[in-house]
């Protein structure tokens, strides 16, 4: 038990300058503006749509019927304004939680119709840990109006990344579970599963069209290497099922979000599939300490 509490105290509780969780932050806020600005009309165009098809889960599982098309498009223009807040750090302490509520609504509801885009959670999870804890003691206009000098490093700086951290692996670790439980089970690991999904994929591309366009070049060329499959099989599944355990070490957990931010990228290269805040390398900010990049750069 003492040598646990030493690993927590020294990983999870490490002292951390405020500019960590702040620049954390900013990226999170400015994404979600981005993310939420290109998808107005489609939300607003889901919202009207037959209201057989509305299946809630999460935070809107206990609505009998779907919201009227102006409240939801009230409650959008309420999370963009409240991401600007939330990015500019103002009013931090009411327009955080006011975000990450929000926005976990707002992608819930989206979430209730035609399937669940379990690509949302992370960014989620990483909203609601930044909305509620001190992310915005620097480089935010809360810390401009107090015309202070910047906060002393402290442990309640060094959690919030951690916790992003360990929510990000969590949810690669949930999904890989998910395919070892599942009735294919160890047949990920030969990769024949995977290489049946990308052929599968790729013949109703070519044969039924739709906004991914034609299939990808490489679906054709590598196919007949089993080799290849075989090994990006099983390399997924260790990233996924053993993601808690790169943890355990800093290296580590940088070496795990790069195999797992080039995963996106070979998923995107074979089947045109976009995990749009993984490629963007976003979701993986936390193992990084951002905090000397933004000190070397002053």
């Amino acid at each position: 038990m003492i040598c646990l509490e030493k690993y927590l105290n020294r990983f999870y509780f490490e002292e951390a300058p405020p500019e960590r969780p702040a620049i954390l932050r900013v990226l999170v806020g400015v994404w979600v503006l981005y993310y939420l600005g290109k998808r107005y009309r489609m939300l607003v165009e889901i919202a009207a749509s037959d209201g057989r098809l509305f299946r809630p889960v999460g935070v809107v599982s206990r609505m009998k019927k779907p919201a009227k098309v102006g409240t939801v498009r009230a409650l959008y223009f309420a999370t963009m304004i409240s991401a600007a807040a939330f990015a500019l750090g103002f009013r931090h302490r009411t327009s955080g939680p006011a975000f990450a509520s929000l926005l976990l609504w707002l992608l819930s509801y989206r979430n209730s119709w035609s399937m669940i885009f379990h690509t949302d959670n992370g960014l989620v999870l990483h909203a609601i840990v930044l909305g509620f804890s001190r992310s915005a003691d620097a480089l935010s206009v809360d810390a401009l109006l107090r015309d202070e000098a910047a906060p002393e490093p402290h442990w309640r700086y060094g959690w919030p990344a951690r916790l992003v951290s360990a929510l990000t692996v969590l949810t690669y670790f949930v999904a890989g579970v998910a395919k070892f439980a599942g009735p294919l089970g160890r047949s990920w690991t030969d990769g024949e599963e995977m290489r049946a999904q990308i052929g599968v994929d790729a013949l109703r591309k070519d044969l039924l069209g739709g906004e991914a366009g034609k299939a990808s070049p490489l679906v054709a060329k590598l196919y007949r290497n089993k080799s290849i499959f075989r090994a990006a099989g099983f390399g997924s599944l260790v990233l996924e099922v053993c993601a808690p355990l790169f943890l355990l070490d800093k290296r580590l957990a940088r070496l795990w979000a790069a195999g797992a931010f080039a995963m996106h990228w070979g998923i995107f290269a074979m089947m045109k599939i976009k995990f749009r805040y993984q490629m963007s390398g976003l979701i993986f900010a936390s193992f990084l300490d951002l905090d000397r990049l933004w000190k070397q750069t002053k």
